[in-house]
């Protein structure tokens, strides 16, 4: 078993500690360090020295700075992964991977609709069915999400580029395969949309900032690889927030479909948008801190975030090496569980994938699964609090004893997440470039850029050892429990779990004047298929999924 953490990115996070000396500037400093540089370097990061101890350091640090000098004569795109990678399995854990046979709910009798409009909202599984039985094809269906996009984009701002050419060849050739008999599943000849910081061949992938507008990568994403070899179609590359943060791009605001007042969140804004507004069966989003959660809360979609390890990165624009979580955007829960199958496993271009089963059973006797329940939050006064409250009664009500849980303290590791942002983006910092950029305030990327590099390499790897910990102290909690609820903003299960590396799924449960609420599900580490069955056998108990917002 590999290690819990392999005193991740040693190499990068030198590169960051000589953040100190050099106040804000976009170069290196060129003139001799003095001992009052030191001074003002250690009071930012909180050290106290004499006098000859600076002077010591004085020495050194200049020395550091001609090595960081060579460092950056040389070239480092963002898709370079460090040498050291993170594992978030704990000491001893068990890991499946044994693979049984996968077994989705089965449907009879699907229909068109006499208005054809209602297409727009039917779940992948629905018009799985269709396309099997070839009610539809694939061209048809492929054209007629084309025309939703081109004709609502406008309101919703949720698109950056639609892959036209691409998607009715691919719809061409699915309905040829599916005449031939050579139906591939589930994903066959259903369109699909994109966040624009997976790359696609021959399309911009923009990451949703003016410096990379025209940015065209060579390769495709492996989860586009992988969902073209499903038969899905891929159909627009959607917004997202510049760099992967909030809902604000460089061509404006992606809207919540349910109030266009509002803005979708972020940062797989466009994602979530338009699976909403019926614009896309489903999308691909990721989550580095609440990015798949949040905008699908915003606008009333089903969103899984999976165990860190279980989905390829290659070819997705990185943020954080140790954080960033790719997973699907969709109408339903058992929506969630096809793209995933399809997009899940190994793959040689990302080192931190782990081999792991999903056995996931829509016969599964869930009744055997220990369910907990974050109570302390759950009695808090907060915005969702009646809408929460009546999902637990539905789980009660479905014969599930809920059991009071406490989850370890939540420290702020945010440092993490900043430092190798930081590092991820350093040439951008380091030009200029970052002006550019429509955000500039105090919580935009550009300022926590700079202010990252005051983060010492020290403290860096001080906070992935207290993270070492919060992964054996979750490992504790969910010895007695399965799965566990939470209210999806307003815990500290959010921050934990994306540190730790455990998978959600965040399933619509009620509204608020007329704009949708969300409760959390959250499950083991590689515990996926009973996760997605539980929150099915809820979802399928109400009918918050089935509404859609009239645009």
């Amino acid at each position: 078993m590999k290690k819990i953490l392999q005193n991740q990115f040693g190499i990068i996070i030198l590169m960051l500690g000589c953040f100190l000396f050099g106040a804000f500037t976009h170069k290196f400093i060129a003139e001799e360090l003095t001992i009052e540089d030191i001074r003002g370097a250690t009071k930012a990061i909180g050290l106290e020295m004499t006098d000859n101890e600076m002077e010591g350091v004085r020495s050194g640090v200049e020395r550091n700075l001609e090595i960081f000098k060579t460092f950056r004569t040389k070239s480092l795109p963002n898709r370079v992964v460090p040498a050291l990678v993170f594992n978030p399995l704990p000491p001893g854990f068990k890991l499946n991977q044994e693979q049984e046979k996968i077994r989705f709910s089965k449907l009879k009798n699907v229909q068109i609709p006499k208005n054809k409009e209602e297409l727009a909202f039917y779940t992948v599984r629905e018009l799985a069915e269709l396309i099997r039985t070839k009610k539809i094809s694939s061209l048809e269906l492929t054209q007629f999400f084309l025309d939703r996009l081109k004709k609502y984009d406008q309101k919703l701002e949720c698109v950056v580029t639609l892959t036209e050419e691409r998607a009715l060849k691919m719809a061409r050739k699915a309905d040829k395969e599916i005449a031939n008999g050579n139906y591939k599943g589930l994903l066959h000849g259903i369109p699909w949309g994109a966040k624009d910081l997976f790359a696609v061949k021959d399309y911009p992938t923009t990451w949703g900032a003016m410096p990379y507008k025209d940015q065209i990568l060579d390769y495709n994403a492996t989860v586009v690889e992988k969902l073209d070899q499903a038969g899905a179609v891929l159909v627009a590359k959607m917004t997202m927030g510049a760099l992967a943060r909030g809902d604000v791009w460089f061509g404006g605001k992606t809207k919540n479909p349910w109030n266009t007042e509002q803005g979708s969140s972020g940062s797989s804004a466009g994602s979530a948008s338009a699976v909403a507004a019926g614009l896309l069966p489903f999308a691909l989003g990721t989550e580095t801190m609440g990015s798949i959660v949040s905008p699908s809360t915003r606008c009333g979609a089903t969103g899984l975030r999976p165990t860190f390890g279980r989905v390829s990165r290659h070819g997705a624009m990185a943020l954080s090496w140790t954080m960033d979580k790719v997973g699907p955007i969709c109408r339903s829960v058992e929506d969630c569980a096809i793209v995933f199958e399809a997009i899940r496993g190994i793959d040689d271009k990302d080192p931190t994938l782990i081999n792991a089963a999903f056995n996931y059973d829509d016969r599964m006797d869930t009744k055997k699964l220990k369910i907990g329940y974050l109570k302390n939050s759950f009695d808090n006064n907060y915005a969702f609090k009646a809408q929460d409250s009546m999902a637990l009664e539905t789980m009660k009500k479905l014969g599930y004893e809920l059991l009071p849980i406490e989850l370890p303290e939540s420290l702020n590791l945010r440092p993490i997440l900043t430092a190798e942002s930081a590092a991820a983006f350093d040439e951008l910092t380091r030009s200029g470039k970052d002006e550019l950029l429509v955000r500039q305030d105090a919580n935009s990327w550009p300022v926590t850029f700079r202010t990252a590099r005051f983060t010492p390499a020290v403290e860096y790897l001080q906070a992935n050892r207290l993270r070492v910990q919060l992964i054996a102290e979750m490992n504790k909690v969910m010895e007695d429990i399965d799965i566990y609820l939470n209210p999806s903003w307003g815990s500290p299960s959010l921050g934990i779990t994306n540190y730790t590396g455990h998978p959600c799924v965040v399933v619509p449960n009620g509204f608020i004047d007329g704009s949708p609420t969300s409760i959390t599900f959250t499950g083991s580490l590689f515990g996926e298929a009973e996760l997605l069955r539980v929150a099915k056998e809820f979802q399928d108990a109400t009918d918050f999924h089935k509404k859609h917002p009239e645009l």
